[in-house]
């Protein structure tokens, strides 16, 4: 057994533990020439350790139990007290993964360094524990690639592309990212990975200029993610919460967008007061809404899974071929018969101008018939055939279904058009993969912590890649079982007109669409803070580089003088 030890030379400012001060102050002089002044020097600092630590067992402590720092004594803080010699260089498992969990953050490391003022007057800093790559790579990427997309977006994806067109979306924008995350693993494997994040990593190892390209492009990103969240946020508020809360009435599309403007705009100043205020808020409620995410993802897997023993409870109504919102209206029939009387319903009061049987109704509600199907058929159902291929076709065209018997009619009725269920938009391939893209760029979540990993240089390459692996699995199986689990009408009505204002994915999930609806709210609520606390501190350390002259703050007051006074001079 080895029995040299080497002397590290430790400070100590509180001054109490003079034999620390006295190793130092040895390990010190060893490094200067020997001189006879040195020697003895050297003899009274040895006697002074041989005076406070007597005997062999000078690293013995005085007393069996334990104290904390105040008491002067060896403190136990952050030592793993292992009971045999081969468990000390590792921590119980269970203790040390509640532990990283506890303190899981998902800001970036400039945003950390800002808050270290607060109230006027500095802090000092605190050693922040260092992360791993499960910890501080991949569930940042995970909380950033999983998000609004997915739950609201997907389905009608799947339904308009079908099953193979959606695959193709996906494996291209699953692609495109995996060789960006390669690309970016070979800057950090080959080079130094210094604290700042990507700006910082690409700036120090290419060069300012491409730094400069790539930070620009990357908070132009960031930025524009923000409003995508808090967009995602307000569409599950206005259209699956509160439906009520609205300020313009109208059921047209403009009053629609003036309604999300108005909430939008709100969302957002109230998001940058919680920003301003601290984002220390924001760090711990990161935990919180990566949890949303990931419950609201296998509440969708054990929905899937249900539907083979039994099918969810949730009926569409087609007029025909035609799809019908299910607002107005409980039974899906032009009459009932209660207690021996035949009654009109609410869909007769709706297509026709009386209740009287002689009534002049709408020509394409008096040739066809009602049918009622299951939203929901199941994975054994046989829909899967129906999916798989496009539905593309223009804007405000009445979703149908194909293979269902209807006889046409010439016109639609202007005055009862807003009874049926219309695609909002024109829809082709590259829209899609336009629509789809922003849901896998949040594979930089990792990389921008940097200066909290302990190893970047591995956990940013090996906890990237296999984020990336892991939400195109989650992306393409739910591909697959919505697909195979959801009837085609349903899959193209986006916002759910058909299913009584319910988010379609929230239909297919156990045991409640509540647990969609609030696990999606809350982690769009969560990616829209992240996009508002990340994108100003990235703007903020390319304005420090100085690679942008009017960024800096010299150059951007003369700046808005001169437009100030041009404007005052015209």
């Amino acid at each position: 057994m080895p029995t040299n030890f080497t002397v590290v030379p430790v400070e100590d400012d509180s001054g109490n533990n003079g034999a620390s001060a006295a190793a130092a102050a040895a390990a010190a002089e060893e490094s200067r020439p020997a001189s006879l002044g040195n020697i003895f020097q050297e003899a009274r600092d040895a006697d002074h350790i041989q005076e406070l630590h007597p005997g062999d067992d000078s690293q013995r402590e005085t007393t069996p139990f334990l104290h904390s720092d105040d008491d002067g004594q060896f403190s136990y803080d952050g030592k793993n007290m292992a009971l045999f010699e081969e468990e000390m260089d590792s921590t119980p498992m269970v203790s040390s993964l509640l532990n990283k969990l506890a303190n899981y953050t998902n800001l970036t490391q400039g945003v950390r360094e800002h808050e270290e003022a607060e109230d006027g007057n500095r802090r000092a800093p605190v050693a922040i524990p260092q992360m791993g790559t499960f910890i501080g790579v991949y569930l940042p990427c995970l909380q950033n690639i999983l998000g609004v997309i997915l739950f609201l977006r997907l389905t009608w994806i799947v339904g308009t592309a079908g099953i193979l067109g959606s695959f193709a979306i996906v494996s291209m924008c699953c692609i495109c990212t995996l060789l960006t995350a390669i690309s970016m693993s070979a800057i950090a494997t080959n080079g130094v990975v210094p604290a700042g994040g990507s700006y910082y990593m690409i700036s120090r190892s290419l060069g300012p200029e491409f730094g400069g390209a790539v930070g620009l492009c990357f908070y132009l990103g960031t930025t524009f993610a923000g409003s995508l969240y808090i967009l995602g946020t307000i569409e599950i508020l206005l259209i699956y919460i509160v439906p009520t809360a609205t300020v313009f009435k109208d059921d047209s599309e403009d009053a629609k967008h003036n309604n999300m403007r108005v909430y939008g705009t709100c969302c957002l100043l109230l998001m940058a007061l919680v920003v301003f205020v601290g984002v220390k808020y924001v760090n711990k409620l990161a935990l919180v809404f990566l949890s949303c995410v990931i419950l609201s993802i296998m509440a969708t897997y054990a929905g899937a899974i249900k539907t083979l023993i039994e099918p969810p409870e949730f009926s569409v109504c087609l007029l025909g071929n035609r799809s019908l919102r299910n607002e107005m209206f409980e039974k899906c029939a032009k009459m009932e018969i209660i207690k021996n009387r035949t009654i009109h319903t609410k869909l007769w009061d709706i297509f026709c101008d009386s209740q009287y049987p002689n009534a002049t109704c709408d020509e394409y509600f008096s040739l066809n018939n009602l049918t009622e199907i299951q939203a929901i058929p199941g994975l054994l159902s046989g829909v899967i055939k129906e999916n798989l291929w496009s539905n593309y076709g223009p804007a405000r065209v009445v979703i149908e279904k194909q293979n269902q018997p209807s006889v046409p009619a010439p016109t639609l009725s202007t005055d009862r058009d807003q009874n049926y269920v219309f695609s909002d938009i024109a829809t082709f391939f590259t829209l899609l993969v336009g629509i789809y893209f922003p849901s896998v760029t949040g594979i930089m979540a990792g990389s921008n912590r940097s200066g909290d990993l302990r190893d970047a240089q591995r956990s940013i390459p090996v906890g990237t890649i296999l984020a990336i692996l892991t939400t195109s699995f989650v992306y393409i199986s739910f591909v697959v079982l919505f697909g195979a689990c959801i009837e085609g009408v349903v899959l193209r009505d986006k916002f759910g007109e058909s299913i009584k204002r319910t988010p379609v994915i929230g239909v297919l999930a156990w045991p409640s669409p509540w647990v969609i609806v609030i696990g999606s709210f809350f982690s769009c609520c969560g990616a829209g803070l992240q996009s508002l606390t990340g994108a100003p501190r990235l703007l903020q350390a390319i304005a420090r580089d100085g690679i942008i002259p009017f960024l800096q703050a010299s150059d951007s007051r003369r700046f808005l003088l001169f437009l100030f006074n041009f404007r005052f001079i015209r």
